[in-house]
């Protein structure tokens, strides 16, 4: 297994692990970071520290890609909270414009947009954090949970109330 054989040291292994995942990777941190410069860059860094830390992997704890995409995933998260991703979707209101990121706007009708934003703004702002981060930022509950320090159950709750007032809204204009 080439993971294995990374965590003893052997440079072919890795590069051939490399080849093998690394578009696979760079789909998963493109899609959190929405620059391919930014992405290359992340994607530099999960294989710096899938080198430091094969060692670490437990083939008992799940598949060799699910290891390197969380690590990918956890890098890119931590690359957009670092450089303030919030302002890169602010919109000239002020608002959070973070849906328009979710489909291509020109494909999308301007209308729903709005409504999508307004109805977004009545939430809470804890419950419209949770939301954006989860649907957007592709945040886990988990994650969500440790941010929040809330129980998983907590995040669920608030993420699902939050969908149906939502839905409430949209369906209402």
């Amino acid at each position: 297994m080439l993971l294995e054989a990374t965590a003893r040291g052997e440079h072919s292994a890795f590069r051939d692990l490399y080849d093998a995942t690394s578009s696979k990777l760079f789909g998963v941190v493109l899609r959190i970071v929405r620059d391919r410069a930014l992405a290359e860059d992340v994607l530099q860094e999960t294989y710096l520290k899938v080198w430091q830390k094969a060692d670490v992997f437990s083939p008992a704890a799940g598949a060799p890609l699910t290891w390197l995409c969380t690590i990918a995933r956890n890098r890119a998260i931590d690359r957009v909270r670092a450089s303030d991703y919030t302002r890169r979707t602010t919109g000239l209101d002020g608002s959070n414009d973070v849906f328009a990121t979710l489909a291509d706007p020109a494909q999308t009708d301007p209308v729903m947009l709005e409504t999508l934003r307004l109805c977004l703004s009545r939430l809470e702002s804890e419950a419209r954090e949770c939301v954006v981060l989860a649907y957007c930022s592709g945040f886990s509950r988990e994650e969500l949970a440790e941010r929040f320090a809330r129980p998983v159950g907590t995040i669920k709750t608030v993420l699902h109330r939050s969908l149906k007032l939502l839905f409430g809204c949209l369906e209402n204009g």
